[in-house]
């Protein structure tokens, strides 16, 4: 059994008002495309550009293109620069700043006031610089430059620029170090739990110091629960670690359906004067995998229900909002998900968070790619001559600080319980090789065979250990795992060895096999089709831990053959809204009582692809001929379902090996509804209606309780009777008055090459979704959705 056990916790950016100040320093930046050689000089004029508020994707703005890359979503990279002049005062000067990168994608080259800083090829990693040798009171500039120029770099959408958050932090001479806390309890139990705060200061004076330290755990009234004081003498210019020691009664403990939290509250004070303080949010619970007996969480046994995401939200690029992927989010674990794994870069600061707030376990992974290139996709998925482009141009120079960088960054958020260290690098001949590969059985491989000219698979076995033994430098509370693609070939090596616990992608019918060769290896499903036989792999073998779907959402990228734009594997669509295929995921994992009845044609055969969508729309028109089938996803004992008022029968889902269950009927409109039953008790409904014309849009903001800028208006059309349209697919038109921007419209499909930033698009199985940038919160936006097919509807944001 490997055990891991850990007591964690949640970082929040906010501002103290006592000491530590770390802000958002998104607004008034301004923006170039293309390559300026004296951009990075305090004295360039840059009146002539772009003003643009951070996250900002350049990318996103396309246009779509065939002669950019189909693995990237056929939109264009390039070199951009991005400045911002702020005004410090003569008493600001006097303390430290700092400016804080949550993620620039890519070859981030930093200049303050024309001193260059460094340069982070990473465009997943957060970054930090230390401004205060090179600022003055008065006006002071920041430069970056951008370098995506080798647009097919990836094998998805990464977008372009600065897509994430900017923090500027202002700190005392003597503060903490950035990333520079770690939290862990060695005991941990229903009783009581002693936690130990590692705290690395950081003494700029040149004088020593003594100062005083408070740390201190509240509860989520704010009550303190336990509390440490500790008298520290600073030695003047430098570097040290203090341990403070932390006892609780009764804690409560973070879990998937209740994530309680505390709050870390640490102060650091010197002649009763605070000097820097820090805040976080804390998640107690435990976590083990058995190689027998799969994951347990709180002393739970559980299966991990998890799918994989990329960072981009259609329209938005991966300039993204928080209050987005809270729903997004919601929505998933709605369905039954109760994992997220990063696919296949470190995310945003603000994802995490909500997975802690939420209760959803995560995976963080650290590269897609290690010293050799994949294959990029430039034509379409898997057609014609791959580029190579990529981040293992950097990966022996900068692996090892990048990996550490992302744990320590995320060390202490309570929902992640695994490091990735790669993922499907053993992806047969892309790029390593073995002999093995000539025969057997190899779902994934490139190429025909083992081929001699590329690099041998032992070098698996050599840069495993490495990124291991890095990571767990940094963290060794949590198990280090990669996504095995080539299991047959990787098990000629080391590689499985040097890692934890060993993620398999889509080889469920290996698990027995390898189960009784190796049987002290954790195994589970790193990245899985949608097919049902691929979950009872994990749910009838107790020792699968769980598996990650692929994927839980569609991205942009890694498409196929020109104009497709996207990628459609996900449960829910690029709007972030719920498919098919969600239904049918939430009837195997989710508890509350559901049902779901979709039609389409009557098929000839059953479609086994790995990621393979069910075929089950929610419309009941007579498009799909004079009989149909109807098919109902439920976790219920048996459905029945309803034509017009009249039975037509009740089944059982137990007698299904498809997961579902069906009926071949005459098409007849009118009303068609499934009544789901427990226990002979009728526990949920589905209903769907023929329909009429479409007359008017329906629309509604999504996220009109949150406080981000941004607002979501999905646009349906209905008919005569509020009635879903599915098949409207009629154009709409966006005008905003008012201090508004317009983001983009997604309607989710994956043929669309409008530009994102036309204020004209299609509804696609009639809806749209657009988004609303409020740039002044306290003044209301006019917005109005015009059609030539319908009424206009106006709102108000």
């Amino acid at each position: 059994m490997k055990e891991f056990v850990s007591i964690l916790m949640a970082i929040i950016f906010g501002l103290s008002a006592m000491a530590q100040q770390k802000v958002l320093f998104n607004d008034q930046w301004r923006f170039h495309l293309g390559d300026i050689s004296q951009a990075s000089e305090k004295s360039f004029n840059d009146q002539s550009w772009q003003r643009v508020v951070l996250p900002h994707d350049w990318t996103i703005a396309g246009p779509f293109d065939s002669r950019w890359a189909s693995a990237t979503g056929y939109l264009p990279g390039g070199v951009g620069w991005y400045r911002k002049t702020f005004k410090l005062s003569s008493q600001d000067v006097k303390g430290k700043h700092s400016i804080y990168f949550d993620g620039v994608y890519k070859n981030a080259e930093v200049w303050v006031n024309g001193h260059y800083l460094g340069k982070r090829p990473n465009g997943f990693i957060p970054f930090f610089y230390d401004l205060s040798p090179y600022l003055k009171s008065g006006e002071n500039v920041l430069a970056l430059k951008v370098d995506h120029s080798q647009f097919a770099d990836s094998r998805w959408y990464t977008g372009s620029g600065i897509y994430r958050n900017v923090y500027l932090i202002k700190q005392q001479p003597l503060h903490f170090a950035t990333w520079g806390i770690t939290f862990q309890t060695p005991t941990l139990n229903g009783r009581e739990a002693n936690a130990t705060v590692d705290i690395d200061l950081i003494n700029e004076e040149a004088l020593t110091s003594d100062v005083t330290l408070t740390v201190s755990l509240l509860d989520k009234s704010g009550n303190t629960v336990a509390q440490e004081k500790q008298q520290v003498h600073l030695t003047g210019s430098k570097e040290q670690q203090t341990t403070a020691k932390l006892h609780l009664l009764n804690p409560n403990r973070w879990s998937i359906e209740n994530p309680y939290c505390y709050t870390l509250a640490i102060e650091l004070t010197k002649a009763n004067k605070a000097i820097d303080s820090y805040q976080e949010k804390v998640g107690f619970r435990t976590f083990r995998f058995d190689a027998n007996k799969g994951f347990f969480l709180n002393d739970q046994n559980m299966k991990l229900k998890g799918v994989c995401i990329h960072d981009d939200a259609g329209a938005l690029g991966v300039a993204t909002f928080e209050s987005v992927w809270r729903r997004r989010l919601k929505t998933l674990k709605e369905g039954g998900v109760n994992a997220i794994r990063m696919s296949h870069n470190p995310h945003a600061d603000f994802f995490y968070t909500l997975c802690d707030e939420l209760g959803l376990l995560v995976m963080d992974e650290a590269f897609d790619e290690w010293e050799f290139g994949k294959n990029k996709w430039i034509s379409g998925w898997n057609v014609g001559s791959p580029g190579k482009d990529g981040y293992h141009q950097h990966f022996k120079e900068w692996s090892q600080t990048d990996v550490k960088d992302m744990i320590r960054r995320n060390r202490n958020r309570p929902s992640i319980i695994m490091w990735s260290i790669g993922n499907e690098v053993d992806y047969p001949n892309d790029p390593y090789s073995h002999e093995i590969l000539s025969g057997g059985n190899n779902p994934q491989i490139y190429g025909k065979g083992y081929l001699a000219d590329h690099p041998p698979a032992s070098r698996l076995s050599v840069l495993s250990k490495s990124l291991a033994e890095a990571a767990k430098s940094v963290d060794s509370t949590r198990p280090i795992t990669a996504a095995l693609a080539g299991v047959v070939m990787s098990n000629t090596t080391t590689y499985p060895e040097n890692v934890d616990i060993v993620g398999y992608n889509y080889q469920e019918y290996r698990y027995a096999a390898d189960h009784a060769k190796y049987p002290s290896r954790v195994i589970y499903g790193s990245e899985n089709g949608m097919q049902y036989k691929a979950w009872l792999a994990v749910d009838t073998n107790d020792y699968i831990s769980g598996q990650f779907l692929w994927t839980g959402i569609d991205y942009l990228g890694e498409a196929g053959k020109w104009p497709t734009r996207s990628n459609g594997a996900g449960l829910l669509d690029l709007a972030g809204l719920p498919k098919p295929e969600y239904y049918f995921r939430q009837s195997l994992w989710a508890t509350k009582p559901m049902v779901y009845i979709g039609t389409s044609p009557i098929p000839d055969g059953d479609d086994s692809g790995i990621w393979s969508h069910k075929k089950a729309d929610p419309i009941w028109e007579p498009t799909y001929g004079k009989r149909q089938r109807v098919t109902s996803f439920s976790n219920a004992e048996e459905v029945e379902l309803f034509l017009n008022g009249k039975s037509l029968g009740r089944k059982a889902k137990q007698d299904s090996n498809t997961g579902y269950i069906y009926w071949d009927i005459p098409f007849e409109p009118g009303t068609l509804e499934a009544r789901a039953y427990l226990d002979q008790k009728q526990v949920a409904t589905y209903t769907l209606r023929s329909t009429t014309k479409p007359t008017q849009l329906a629309c509604r903001i999504l996220n009109e309780n949150e406080t981000d800028k941004l607002k979501e208006i999905l646009v349906q059309a209905v008919d005569e009777n509020d009635n879903p349209v599915y098949m409207a697919n009629d154009a709409i038109e966006v005008q905003i008055d008012g201090p508004g921007e317009f983001k983009g419209m997604e309607n989710g499909n994956h043929q669309n090459l409008t530009s994102y930033l036309s204020l004209r698009n299609q509804l696609h199985h009639g809806k749209v979704l657009i988004y609303i940038y409020k740039q002044e919160p306290d003044k209301n936006v006019a917005v109005t959705i015009k059609s030539a097919s319908y009424p206009a509807v106006k709102m108000q944001l």
